[in-house]
């Protein structure tokens, strides 16, 4: 070999050894604290150690601003993110992210209903409940719309301060049925509907940000009943023996949801990763950590009776349930946090 054939050689292999290299990495990123530290253990650490792939992780608190910077400069380092289900439709609207190839994942048909999106794909799902403190209540609420029911159960009540599922729940409590929340929602007469039964106890509502705020606001008895995401108050009852009660019915299910971000360096990857996570064998592991249900509906079958019951997928907790509506929320979302927090400071 000349020396001019060694340099076209190395320069081949070279090239070849960073393709390489980069097919078989990925990072992956999500909300931080408990919940990427389960992810980590149900998901992340477990594929890594089946594929031979790296996986490397970030955090991100879904600010699109960030991804936006990254897709526009072409420097996008994040391979999988988790989204919720209207930041994915804003971010897939907006060119943010890849149209999801379902053929290298998953069949649509085998997930429940809400967990499939052009652009990202339902992995866990969670749910806001009614929660409540029983020794700070004389009677026992029976569904989520009893936090409108200020007589039967007085007291502060505590709410997220976003318009997500508080319009539904405000417009459930007006007496429109799960089925035609959006419906009702998706008018100006709805929208104004659901503002004025919020009128009714808006003297009455603490306001949380932060998932972990309601259950600390329910045990201080700062409030006595409230909306609040299960799996937190699940962890409080369980690490926390906070000893809250949970009311399944008129839950909303919302969804930790995997996205690939337009321009992704390591797509091959990404689409092993989230296939393996949507494995029916894989899809519950998350759920031995945290009382968040698998997305598969077969997954269920790996799900120990004692763990289903605190589940929000578990049949017996969805006889009364409405799913968040990410198409709804992408289109109209932004101008409903305009009007929601000029609501809120008034």
């Amino acid at each position: 070999m000349n020396n001019a054939a060694k340099y076209v050689y190395i320069a081949f292999a070279a090239g070849f050894c960073s393709t390489s290299y980069a097919a078989e990495s990925l990072t992956v990123t999500s909300w931080g604290g408990a919940l990427q530290k389960h992810q980590s253990s149900a998901f992340m650490e477990p594929f890594a150690k089946a594929s031979g792939i790296k996986v490397s992780q970030d955090e991100w608190s879904g600010e699109l601003a960030k991804l936006r910077a990254m897709t526009e400069s072409g420097s996008v380092v994040w391979d999988v993110i988790d989204v919720d289900p209207q930041s994915a439709e804003q971010a897939c609207g907006q060119g943010l992210l890849e149209k999801l190839d379902y053929s290298k994942i998953v069949k649509p048909s085998s997930l429940v209903q809400g967990a499939v999106l052009e652009c990202a794909v339902g992995v866990s799902s969670y749910a806001t409940i009614l929660a409540y403190n029983p020794a700070k209540l004389k009677n026992v609420p029976n569904t989520i719309t009893d936090i409108f029911d200020t007589e039967k159960f007085p007291g502060k009540r505590t709410f997220h301060k976003s318009p997500v599922d508080t319009l539904e729940v405000a417009l459930m409590a007006d007496g429109v049925p799960p089925e035609k929340v959006y419906e009702v929602l998706e008018t100006p007469e709805g929208v104004d509907r659901a503002f004025k039964k919020l009128d009714t106890i808006k003297k009455d509502i603490v306001w949380w940000e932060a998932g972990a705020q309601p259950p600390q606001l329910l045990k201080s008895g700062e409030a006595v009943i409230g909306l609040a995401w299960n799996g937190r108050v699940g962890d409080a009852n369980k690490n926390e023996k906070a000893g809250l009660g949970i009311v399944w019915n008129g839950q909303i299910q919302g969804f930790d949801m995997w996205s690939i971000p337009k321009g992704s360096k390591n797509q091959d990857a990404a689409y092993k990763f989230i296939q393996y996570t949507l494995n029916t064998s894989n899809n519950a592991e998350l759920s031995k950590y945290v009382d968040y249900g698998p997305t598969v509906t077969d997954a269920l079958k790996n799900v120990s009776p004692e763990k289903l019951k605190d589940l929000p997928t578990a049949p017996e907790n969805m006889k009364s349930f409405l799913v968040q509506n990410a198409e709804f929320w992408g289109l109209n979302g932004p101008e409903l946090s305009a009007r929601f927090s000029t609501w809120v400071s008034k």
